[in-house]
């Protein structure tokens, strides 16, 4: 898909605005773009150097039923990372999820490099992949936390691009499917490693991030009224990236995810309150933002292997 693609928030099926092209198949894609029938049903890789078809005026807003990697060059915009931009210098790889509402801004100035490589579900679905492939968490990423490739990395991408494009372009047989399941496997696999390398190199920004992010929870156990306990969506939105980045750079980053740290802070402010007030579990439960005393007791008590009176009792 040529040009810059924007995510817009997931929208029920039933709920879809008419003026949103649904795209159900590779076909269908093609379909649109004004491009051949495709070589396999199930998956296609478009070059936007050669893709001079598709030149529709105007934004478009399209449903995709398809996974969609897409590595762009040459980017003459700007992307930001929260408030900050960063450098685009190398290939920037980019992926959304089948059934995402995603918004294409037509000005092919704007991205005039690279390739998209669409697959339906429905080619890993007798696979191992179609379970592993949901553990991939930058599928959910917005395209503002973007992979960024070192050139070396770009080359290896390619690689096993190139191996898929080939097995599209030839005759389909009994094994086309398993050797295509497979490179994809691989260049999953690849980005997936990428990615942590690139929570580690980019340590300015997710250091910067990851004091934000302790800040926000605070914030959140400072306040003085209406007290609700801090989710991992409210934080990711407080910090403007998507939760699935957020848990995956502090994964990297602590060993532990968004969830674990707020439980890990309530767990530290219950501890607080009950060493320095005379407040009852049930007062505390409260305080802290939990609607009911017993999900209070029980993630104590999971946390520190004692019930809340038994831990005041341990210090009297």
């Amino acid at each position: 898909m040529s040009g810059v693609i924007h995510h817009l928030p997931l929208l029920a099926m039933k709920s879809i605005p008419p003026h949103i092209k649904k795209i159900n198949s590779v076909k269908d894609l093609h379909t649109f773009m004004g491009l051949p029938a495709p070589l396999n049903p199930l998956i296609t890789i478009i070059d936007h150097s050669k893709n001079e078809s598709n030149k529709q005026s105007g934004d478009q807003t399209v449903m995709l039923a398809l996974y969609n990697i897409s590595i762009k060059r040459s980017f003459r915009g700007k992307l930001k990372y929260g408030r900050k931009h960063y450098d685009f210098d190398d290939g920037t790889m980019s992926f959304v999820s089948p059934n995402q509402i995603i918004s294409i801004d037509s000005d092919d100035e704007r991205n005039s490099d690279g390739w998209s490589l669409l697959f339906h579900p429905d080619l890993i679905m007798q696979y191992p992949l179609a379970s592993i492939v949901k553990n991939y968490g930058y599928f959910s990423y917005e395209t503002n936390e973007a992979l960024h490739l070192s050139k070396e990395e770009e080359k290896t991408v390619e690689n096993i691009v190139q191996n898929i494009q080939r097995e599209i372009n030839s005759r389909l047989d009994n094994f086309s499917q398993d050797v295509i399941v497979s490179n994809l496997e691989l260049l999953l696999s690849y980005c997936n490693r990428f990615y942590n390398r690139q929570f580690i190199t980019r340590k300015m920004a997710t250091s910067d991030l990851l004091t934000k992010f302790e800040v926000a929870l605070e914030k959140y156990f400072n306040q003085k009224s209406d007290m609700v306990l801090p989710t991992v969506e409210r934080l990711a939105k407080e910090l403007n990236i998507s939760s699935a980045y957020l848990s995956d750079m502090l994964r990297n980053l602590t060993g532990q995810s968004t969830q674990q740290h707020i439980h890990n802070k309530i767990i530290e402010k219950a501890k607080e309150l009950m060493v320095s007030t005379d407040l009852t579990a049930s007062e505390i439960a409260y305080q802290l933002g939990f609607e009911y005393t017993q999900s209070f007791s029980k993630l104590f008590k999971s946390k520190t292997k004692l019930t809340p009176i038994e831990y005041r009792k341990s210090f009297n």
